[in-house]
């Protein structure tokens, strides 16, 4: 069994009726097995873009709760690693949360990643190697 791992945007896309991914998110999310791996940058991230909507922050930490979503990367474990990946790709640029997600890809070579982001296409794991993830289609199919 391949490992998820989630970025910000499918999270706050589930989480938000109004999100042009909402549905796209619902549906990919359904078929996926918990637990969703990721890390404290990207909990974060989806907490500061869901401070707005009500209840916004307290469900993305009840996915945590109920380990829906598991945080499973220490980030001071890899500090130098993610220095690498952020200087190698600061030209997208590489956010943490990026950084972090692409880390978790090399540690847990079976991994797909579940996002929004197109910079995940540029990404690189292990230097040369694409990243596998299941985004929506640049056509706008789901």
């Amino acid at each position: 069994m391949n490992t998820i791992i989630v970025d910000t945007g499918p999270l706050v896309a589930l989480l938000n009726r109004r999100d042009r991914h909402y549905q796209w998110a619902r549906d990919v999310l359904d078929r996926i097995e918990p637990p969703l791996l990721t890390c404290e940058a990207v909990v974060s991230e989806a907490c500061f873009l869901l401070q707005r909507l009500s209840g916004g922050q307290d469900a993305i930490l009840e996915l945590l709760a109920r380990s829906i979503v598991r945080v499973s990367f220490t980030l001071d474990a890899e500090v130098d690693a993610l220095r690498a990946l952020m200087k190698r790709f600061a030209d997208v640029p590489m956010s943490l949360a990026d950084a972090c997600l692409v880390r978790m890809t090399e540690l847990a070579p079976r991994s797909q990643v579940l996002t929004l982001d197109a910079a995940f296409r540029i990404y690189r794991r292990n230097r040369r190697l694409m990243i596998p993830t299941i985004m929506p289609s640049s056509t706008g199919e789901r």
